[in-house]
């Protein structure tokens, strides 16, 4: 500590920014939080004695106690207790002083913001942080987005405290703007559609192979020492042989079919429809979740129509090698839409995103860390200016090896009743992608019969409008 000042500041000690704060105090780093709730400081202090870290219950005190030029981190609800904060901070904060928002805030209000703190000559850019509790306490995954030299003042504490992938720090400058929450937005879409595929292939095993929990769990532990291997599956796993003291049964089974989410998923569709990219197996995920949510009429529906199954397959262990290539097809493509979106957002919002880079960052500390990140990490190290994944002549071999496996499981899936709808989106995606001619031009000419919305032509120049109904019928005579 220099001058008895703390090197940085937390404000909201809760989960996430409590242990940010504990790791950057091990990195040798003192760091001063603050906090409304005093247990909240009292137990920031319990688990920091001894070292050089200290609770404030006061705004002005806190701000005191930070070295020149101030830098802090808020890690508080996004939205307009963001806000709040910020005017709190106003009035105590000086010329060159930075503000960091570590939450995940909409990369809208992030922009917003930058302008007005900008105005008030004051540092401050936005940070995605991923990897929960365990992450923020023993290295995260990060992505820092704006004010290009307030993050030249911390980086150091940055790299210091994030986790390390082949001694490479999981934390990179993103860009511009609100780059860095733009980033973590969609890094939480992909989050959506990988867990959505996840609980569909617990269907699949559960309901159309009728698999124990056993069983069950020794598949995905099987798969997660394999190609598979992401953190989403290892805890998946640890989730299937988890029961609680003194009970026979597995917690998961007495969990509320109900999926609840805080937005992010939401507003990765929202953007991708702005931008007009097709996002589709995070859009199916937001749906579901949201379908969940009606079980009332789910349990109604399911009496009323014969929920009864019939088996998907007759050798279990065959088809699950099928299954386990139909997963790997699906986690390529739900990476796939993830950094098209960002590829396309890069260019809309001049963000100039480093796909390679961003993909790296996520290999450790993060929700969605997973050994196919090397795979696009190596990819767009190699041609960084790739649009679409499944150009990459790595993937191409992927999705050819995995393709067959991917349309059995389907086609399994939907002769036996079992739901499917990230599966099915994600085959639906790449037979799409992959045809030359859709039957799109159906589509623009019922929008020109309707509504002379026009249409273009093939091999011709110009925009077109036909007036249908001006052209007599062909009918036959019987």
């Amino acid at each position: 500590m220099a001058d008895n000042k703390y090197t940085f500041g937390m404000i909201g000690l809760g989960t996430m920014g409590r242990n940010l704060l504990l790791n950057m105090v091990d990195h040798d780093f003192s760091g001063a939080g603050y906090d409304k709730d005093t247990a909240k400081i009292g137990l920031l202090e319990k688990e920091g004695v001894g070292k050089p870290v200290k609770g404030f219950p006061e705004l002005k005190d806190f701000i005191s106690s930070l070295q020149k030029p101030r830098a802090l981190m808020m890690l508080v609800p996004a939205g307009k207790i963001v806000d709040s904060v910020i005017e709190d901070l106003l009035p105590l904060m000086e010329e060159g002083d930075i503000i960091i928002d570590g939450g995940n805030s909409h990369f809208t209000d992030t922009n917003r913001r930058v302008e007005y703190l900008n105005s008030k000559k004051l540092h401050f850019f936005g940070m995605g942080i991923s990897g929960g509790e365990e992450g923020a306490r023993n290295g995260p995954s990060m992505m820092p987005g704006g004010d290009k030299e307030a993050y030249q003042h911390v980086k150091n504490i940055f790299e210091a405290i994030a986790a390390k992938v082949d001694d490479e720090p999981c934390v990179t400058y993103i860009g511009p703007g609100a780059s860095g929450h733009f980033v973590k937005m969609v890094h939480n879409g992909i989050e959506y559609g990988l867990m959505q595929l996840i609980a569909e292939t617990y269907g699949i095993m559960q309901k159309g192979l009728k698999m124990d929990d056993a069983s069950i769990q020794k598949t995905f532990a099987k798969w997660n020492d394999g190609r598979l291997k992401s953190y989403l599956l290892d805890i998946t796993k640890d989730i299937f042989a988890f029961k609680e003291e003194g009970k026979d049964m597995l917690l998961v089974n007495d969990i509320k079919d109900e999926a609840r989410a805080k937005g992010t998923g939401k507003w990765t569709s929202q953007v991708a429809m702005d931008l007009e990219l097709p996002v589709p197996t995070i859009d199916t995920a937001v749906s579901m979740r949201d379908l969940s949510k009606y079980k009332a009429l789910r349990v109604e529906l399911s009496e009323l129509y014969d929920e009864q199954l019939p088996l998907m397959a007759e050798n279990s262990e065959e088809f699950l090698d099928s299954l386990e290539q139909a997963f790997y097809f699906n986690m390529i493509i739900t990476y796939t839409q993830g950094m098209h979106l960002l590829y396309k957002a890069s260019k809309d919002y001049q963000y100039e995103l480093n796909l390679a880079a961003i993909a790296s960052i996520w290999r450790g500390g993060c929700i969605i860390r997973s050994e196919f990140l090397n795979i696009i990490t190596k990819a767009y190290d190699q041609n960084p200016g790739m649009e679409l994944l499944l150009l990459d002549e790595t993937v191409q071999g992927l999705v050819k090896e995995t393709e067959r496996a991917i349309r059995k499981v389907v086609a399994a899936a939907i002769g036996s009743g079992v739901a499917i709808p990230a599966y099915g989106s994600c085959l639906n995606y790449f037979e799409t992608f992959r045809t030359k001619n859709m039957p799109s031009n159906l589509i623009q000419a019922q929008r020109d019969y309707f509504g002379a919305h026009t249409y273009e032509l093939i091999g011709k120049e110009g925009v077109f409008h036909t007036e249908w109904q001006a052209i007599p019928s062909h009918k036959t005579n019987n």
